[in-house]
């Protein structure tokens, strides 16, 4: 690991830890359409080594995909880091960051016919919570998604 990618990975890691200790882990990827799958997967991996129910671990990986999807498709950044963390109550928080320093916009409503525009609400549906704030790893935005891991929150 390279002293530039441990400094991120500690950053990250107190930005996620700071509601108390907690699981976490983190991707860094390049900002292109095939870094979205490979965050699916390695999330579904991480979730099920951490022995989440099964919807719970289908509602993050949706979740994961949809922001990716918008680092990628709506922002100019070169690379995004993907995280994911499970508080010591349950709750899982998802997050996204991107390198570029663009406002986001919020989400619109899509016409029936349009095949695109529906990423953030979907996000909307699912969370628990969700928002959009500066990110001091970045110096872009991260969007960042809570869910709720218990089998009754499904």
């Amino acid at each position: 690991m390279t002293v530039q990618r441990q400094q991120t990975t500690q950053l990250l890691d107190h930005h996620l830890d700071q509601a108390g200790p907690r699981r976490s882990h983190w991707l860094d990827l390049p900002a292109r359409r095939s870094s979205v799958g490979i965050a699916r997967h390695r999330l579904t991996e991480q979730l099920n080594a951490w022995s989440l129910p099964e919807p719970t671990v289908d509602d993050a990986v949706l979740l994961v995909s949809e922001l990716a999807t918008n680092a990628v498709v709506h922002t100019a950044g070169t690379r995004m880091l993907c995280g994911v963390a499970l508080s010591p109550d349950g709750r899982l928080r998802i997050e996204v960051h991107d390198d570029h320093d663009a406002p986001c916009a919020a989400p619109g409503s899509p016409d029936p016919d349009d095949e695109s525009g529906r990423g953030l609400l979907i996000v909307r549906a699912l969370a628990d919570a969700w928002g959009v704030q500066p990110s001091p790893t970045t110096g872009g935005k991260v969007v960042w998604a809570t869910l709720g891991t218990a089998a009754d929150d499904h």
